[in-house]
């Protein structure tokens, strides 16, 4: 997840999600968790999936979720220990989620690093 609301999945993780063209998002605030539940595209309050990379992955903009429950982001996050629940939601623990070492290491952040 990034700061501009962007959720990234793998290939692997949309095909045990089964696939779905929209995902419904929810957000626990007590457990400071997001859940992703793949529904239909139909459904009024469902967000599209869009395809993201060369290799099949899928990314849904979650940017509205963010600001509805003040969700704030300041770095690309990575959830190690996301999972997909028995009711078939996809579940990531804002508590766990570390920095991204790739955007940490990206050269933008290296040239505002060294100007300060």
């Amino acid at each position: 997840m990034n700061p501009k609301g962007e959720i990234v999945m793998n290939r692997v993780t949309y095909q045990k999600l089964g696939e779905p063209d929209g995902i419904a998002l929810f957000f626990d605030k007590v457990n400071s968790c997001i859940g992703l539940q793949p529904t239909s595209r139909q459904l009024r309050n469902a967000f599209p999936v869009r395809a993201y990379g060369r290799h099949g992955g899928r990314c849904v903009r979650a940017f509205k979720l963010m600001q509805e429950h003040r969700i704030r982001v300041p770095e690309t996050l990575e959830f190690g220990d996301a999972e997909i629940d028995e009711d078939g939601i996809l579940v990531l623990d804002l508590r766990t989620a570390k920095v991204s070492k790739r955007a940490l290491n990206h050269p933008s952040k290296r040239h505002r690093a060294e100007i300060a």
